[in-house]
Formats: C-alpha cells, sequence, structure tokens
C-alpha cells in the first residue's frame, strides 16, 4: 500500500513536470505565430488596404502586399481575395469565408492542448495531495504518536502537489485566455477585409474595377 501510494506520487510530480514543459513548448510556439500578426505593421497594412480598396486600387493593393516584408495571414488573406475575385466574382463571399475558416484552424492549432492543461493540471495536483494525505494517515496508524513528524512532512510534501498543480494551472490559462482574445480580434480583421472586398470590388463599381485594370496592363 505504502509502496503504491510513493509511487503515485512519484509519478503525479513527473506529470507535472511534462505538463509545464508541453504548456511552455506551445506558449512558445503560438506566441511566434500570432506576434507576426499581431504587429504595428500588420495593423497599418490593414488601414493602407482598406483605402485602397475603397478607391478600387487593384495595382495599390498588389504594391501593399509586395512592400509588407513578412508574410502575415492579411496578406494571405488579402492575395487569396484578389486571385478569387479574378476567377470567380460572383462566389467570392463564400470563398473569402472558407479561407476565414482555413485561417481560424491554422490560428487555433495546439491551444487546446493549453485549454486541456489548464482545465486538469490542479485536479492531477489535488489527487497527489489526496494520496499524500492516505500516505500521512497510513503512517499515523503504523508508527503511532511517534509518528508525528513523518506525519507532517508527508502532508507539506502532499500539499505541495496541489501547488504544482496550480502553478501550472493558472499561467497556462492566463497564456489561454491571451490566446483566444487575440484570435478574435485576427478574425474581426479579416471579417472586415473580406466585407470591404465585397462592397468595393464585387458589388459596386465592377466596371471602373475592369476597367482600371485592363488599362493598368497596357
Amino acid at each position: 500500500m505504502q509502496d503504491f501510494v510513493d509511487l503515485g506520487e512519484k509519478f503525479i510530480f513527473l506529470v507535472m513536470l511534462i505538463a509545464s514543459i508541453l504548456a511552455l513548448a506551445v506558449f512558445t510556439e503560438r506566441w511566434i505565430v500570432y506576434r507576426w500578426n499581431l504587429t504595428k505593421e500588420a495593423n497599418h497594412f490593414l488601414d493602407l488596404l482598406v483605402q485602397h480598396l475603397r478607391k478600387k486600387d487593384i495595382l495599390g493593393i498588389e504594391n501593399l502586399i509586395l512592400n509588407q516584408g513578412r508574410e502575415t495571414v492579411y496578406t494571405r488573406f488579402t492575395k487569396f481575395s484578389l486571385e478569387r475575385e479574378k476567377e470567380n466574382p460572383k462566389g467570392l463571399s463564400e470563398l473569402m469565408e472558407g479561407q476565414i475558416l482555413k485561417e481560424k484552424i491554422v490560428l487555433e492549432e495546439r491551444l487546446p492542448i493549453l485549454n486541456t492543461l489548464g482545465n486538469n493540471t490542479p485536479f492531477i495536483g489535488l489527487l497527489g495531495t489526496v494520496l499524500g494525505v492516505i500516505k500521512a494517515f497510513y503512517g499515523l496508524g503504523t508508527l503511532g504518536n511517534s509518528g508525528a513528524e513523518v506525519v507532517m512532512r508527508s502532508i507539506s510534501t502532499a500539499l505541495l502537489a496541489t501547488a504544482a498543480g496550480l502553478a501550472v494551472a493558472i499561467p497556462v490559462v492566463m497564456a489561454n485566455n491571451y490566446f483566444s482574445r487575440k484570435l478574435k480580434v485576427i478574425m474581426a480583421n479579416l471579417e472586415i477585409v473580406s466585407k470591404e472586398v465585397h462592397a468595393n470590388l464585387v458589388v459596386s463599381g465592377k466596371a471602373h474595377h475592369s476597367s482600371h485594370h485592363s488599362s493598368s496592363h497596357h
């Protein structure tokens, strides 16, 4: 019984260690992915893009994408929209909706890992505490009054498991919330771009746009 509980406690601390390393790895990887899409340059690109769209300046938009050094979710989406608009203007709205969902899947990747760790590490820690308390009472039963020190030590180790669980869970939950919030912002921006593209290039001024386009080839 004692051996089983000892083994259980060691296993739980090992799980905590693995969980914290995994959480750190996921956080770092996602942070790198999100960082490029949330810079001032990315927001500046969005502002300029909307201005060009309202002027129906396709050439300006193409130059804007070329001048953007690093590819972001916005440049990718704009490129996609312009290409599809030439091929299939009538179905553009649906195509852009599909592309937004595709980008969302890419951005949401690995976030469920953070969610799972944030929700479950406190319970794993609690399990460690329960095992520790079982061990402490078991020791008290076998050692009698002389075992008080052993019992105190066991209980303090047991509480350490809960503390470790919370220490892993709290930053993980905060990181998960941070990414979820940023994801909403990026998705909202893509929706805005898709509405601007649809309103300016598909619904209104198609003639202006095509004549502009053909003139840019001369």
